[in-house]
């Protein structure tokens, strides 16, 4: 299974977006965004790996 790593043009948009509203954060926000965004990640791993395994 190929991995895709471009992103498309609306996630490229919306990329552009983030980075404009995380550089208005103060440093405190900012940790706690990239925490919670991390937590996010792990749960949507936890996810992929359980949709997996049920396959």
């Amino acid at each position: 299974m190929e991995t895709p790593t471009k992103l498309s043009l609306e996630q490229q948009f919306k990329l552009e977006v983030l980075k404009d509203q995380v550089k208005k954060l103060s440093q405190e926000q900012a940790q706690e965004y990239l925490i919670e965004v991390f937590r996010q990640m792990m749960v949507k791993d936890n996810l992929m790996k359980q949709l997996f395994k049920n396959v």
